[in-house]
Formats: structure tokens, sequence, C-alpha cells
């Protein structure tokens, strides 16, 4: 019987979430007609609120967490997949309702995949992970309400987490002026000069109270942090701008006035990865590794094995981390 390696969360005595390696066998695994030899997964702010158990993230116990993973089908009954492929899975409420990434085999329903596109391996594909298909959803979302690297200066908050790391990587890559918004410069304003960005903005200015209107600075933005730094932003987006939203990091709660929509015609797009349909995925998917050159990649990832993950999920947690963590697994599973 084939045994492997699991982070698997419970539920301790005290009814705290209690998460640790555990040796597992197939007959651990949900149900599901694809069955995946995990190569690498990826550790995501989700990631951190679950395994932390600072967050109401794992529905029910016990579970094995993991939003995102990338490796070989090696068992298939869906008709899309058969042995040999290599896909990447990303959202579907995995790593939530269903057992995830953190383990060396996972099962799911096959229309949940996506093939892996050509130019990217594992590693490389969870070094994007949900954070890269986010930050490539949310850069097509802009381009959709007309945005042009003729258009002005993009900004991006959150720019040192992992959607706002790739996001200035691929808005420079794609010939857009990017400011950075983080509260981290002193220690990452060279990484995010790495990245592409020509301008620097601490996010305290972003969080100060702001006007109804205030200058028109920013012909698009891509927001992780929402709350007051949401709230900071609108006033100061040019006449129809676009901010796309996909993220909370600073609050749900958004404080602000309808002056920036029916005055300046700005636009407020939503953006989620976790339930987008298919095709978005695999358009996302194919210019995410058109548009990420793998030495990019590296300079933004930091690697380390299922042991490894608790800490970085507490690191996380308070702010004390950069760019994207993925976690290798193709070596924990043993026949």
């Amino acid at each position: 019987m084939t045994r492997f390696q699991a982070l698997m969360a419970e539920q301790g005595a005290d009814k705290q979430i209690v998460v640790s390696l555990r040796e597992c066998s197939l007959d651990d695994l949900p149900a599901g007609d694809v069955l995946v030899r995990v190569e690498y997964s990826g550790i995501n702010y989700k990631d951190a609120l679950a395994v932390s158990g600072k967050g109401k993230i794992l529905r029910s116990l016990p579970m094995i967490p993991g939003v995102d993973l990338a490796g070989e089908v090696v068992q298939s009954e869906h008709p899309g997949y058969r042995p040999g492929d290599r896909v990447v899975l990303t959202g579907w409420g995995v790593g939530e309702r269903h057992s995830g990434g953190f383990a060396g085999y996972a099962r799911f329903r096959g229309e949940w995949l996506v093939p892996l596109p050509a130019g990217l391996d594992a590693r490389s594909a969870m070094a994007l992970g949900t954070a890269g298909l986010t930050a490539m959803l949310c850069v097509d979302a802009l381009e959709q309400h007309g945005l042009t690297p003729d258009s002005g200066m993009v900004v991006v908050t959150g720019a040192t987490g992992g959607v706002g790391s790739v996001a200035v990587a691929l808005l420079a890559r794609l010939g857009y002026q990017v400011a950075a918004v983080s509260g981290k410069l002193a220690e990452q304003g060279a990484y995010l000069t790495s990245l592409g960005a020509g301008t620097l903005i601490d996010r305290a200015e972003l969080a100060l109270p702001a006007r109804p209107l205030e200058s028109e600075s920013y012909a698009g933005a891509i927001d992780t942090a929402g709350g007051e730094v949401l709230a900071g932003l609108l006033p100061r987006m040019r006449y129809g701008g676009t901010v796309a939203a996909c993220g909370l990091a600073a609050g749900h709660a958004l404080n602000t006035t309808v002056m920036p929509f029916i005055l300046r015609g700005v636009t407020l797009a939503g953006v989620d990865s976790v339930m987008c349909p298919l095709a978005r995925r695999q358009a996302a998917w194919q210019r995410l590794a058109e548009l990420m050159p793998r030495p990019l990649l590296d300079s933004l990832t930091h690697e380390v094995d299922l042991a490894g993950v608790a800490a970085v999920c507490e690191q996380m947690m308070v702010g004390r981390t950069h760019g994207r963590h993925v976690v290798r697994l193709g070596a924990s599973a043993a026949g």
C-alpha cells in the first residue's frame, strides 16, 4: 500500500486546531476521480490562516490543508486525464472544504484541474500558484477595462506579498509604469525595485484619511489590502481608472464615498480566483507561462519541505515574509 507524508490538521483537546506531520495512505484521501502525485505545493495567506489556526478556513476536521498543488496524474477515471499528465490545481474549496496539497498524494474531481502549460514545471507553477493566478486575473481585468501601458501609472498595494510581487513583475514585463505600495520599504524596497517597480510608496500614505477626491495619480490599481488602503486609493484614481480588488489584508470594511465613481467614472472590479471558470483559468495560466521566465520566478521564490510549512505560516501571519514560498513534496511519497 502506498504510504506518504502529509500535514494533517485536527481538533485538539482545547478545540484549537493542531497541525502535525502524519504518515498517510490513499485510504485517507477524500473521494475523487483523479489521483495526483504531488510534487510541489505553495503557501498562501489563506494557508497561513489555516495552519496557524488564526482563521476559520478549514470547514471540517481532520483535513489536509494546502489550497495549491502541481504534480502528475497517477490514476484517473476522468475522460480528460490519464496517468502521466501534468496538472496544476488552485481554488474550488481545496484546502478549505476538501483535503489539499500539503501531502505526497491528493485526490480530486477532474474538472478542478488545469493541464500544466508548456513552459512551466511543477515548481514554477507553484511559485505562481493562487497568488500568480490572482495577479494575472487582476491584470486581465484592468486590460478589459481599457488600461494600456500608455494610460499612466499603475499602483499595486501589498506589493511584497505573493499576489503583489507577481503583479508588480507582470505589469513591469508588460511595459507598465508600476508604483509599489508596502509597509516594509526599508527592508524590501530593493526587492520591489528588482521586480520592476519604478516608484515606491509607503503604505501609511494611502492609509491616511482621504478627501472624497484627491489628486488624480493612478490610471489603474491592483489592491490586495482592502480596508483603509483601498479607501485611500479610490480618491486618487484618474478619470476612467480601474481598481482590481482581490484581497482584504487590511480589513474587509470599506469606508468611502461615491465621488470617484460618479465624478471620475472609476471602476471597482472584484477579482476571484477560487471559483473562476475553467476557460479563464486556462487562458490566465497560459499568459503566466509566457510572461514569467524561470529566473524571475526564482528571484521571488523560497523553498521549504513539509516540516517547514508551519514556521513559514507563522511568519506570514505577522508580516515577516515576502514573495512566494513553495513546498517540496515529490521526495515525500514512497511506495
